[in-house]
């Protein structure tokens, strides 16, 4: 199925853009959520219309974006845990956790936006990125350290 895209979505496309998605995507979340127009001939004209409005808004949110980047960019964040053998940790360092700490130093980040794969479980110092925009990914430190 053919949606022409409102907003930047990751690994698909920027706004204005055509893209063919599978019907069950298209049906189930982009054309709900308002992400995509289903790519009509009269979509098509609006979409033209619209595609210079939709440019300086997707410009104005990528500038937000690297505006909260630039002040992400020193940040480090810090968490003692138990440790047992092998510097494993009792418990883990999850999104969740990254996200209340941000939040504490001020950082207003949600935990969706935090891109963790998989639990942190041993000491060290990792870096995690933060997805601000589909464009725009700074990384901070995170410092697991022993109790």
């Amino acid at each position: 199925m053919e949606v022409i895209l409102r907003n930047a979505i990751d690994k698909l496309g920027h706004p204005g853009d055509v893209v063919t998605v599978s019907a069950g995507y298209a049906r189930n979340y982009l054309l709900p959520r308002g992400l995509a127009y289903q790519a009509t001939p009269g979509n098509l004209k609006r979409i033209a219309q619209e595609k210079s409005r939709l440019e300086a808004l997707e410009a104005e949110r990528v500038a937000a974006a690297q505006k909260i980047a630039e002040s992400l960019a020193e940040v480090s964040v810090t968490f003692a845990a138990r440790v047992g053998e092998e510097g494993k940790l009792f418990g883990s360092v999850t999104a969740s956790d990254i996200a209340h700490q941000l939040e504490a130093q001020g950082h207003k980040i949600e935990r969706r936006q935090i891109e963790l794969p998989e639990p942190i479980k041993t000491l060290g110092v990792y870096r995690v990125a933060i997805r601000l925009h589909a464009d725009v990914k700074p990384e901070i430190k995170v410092w697991v350290i022993k109790q």
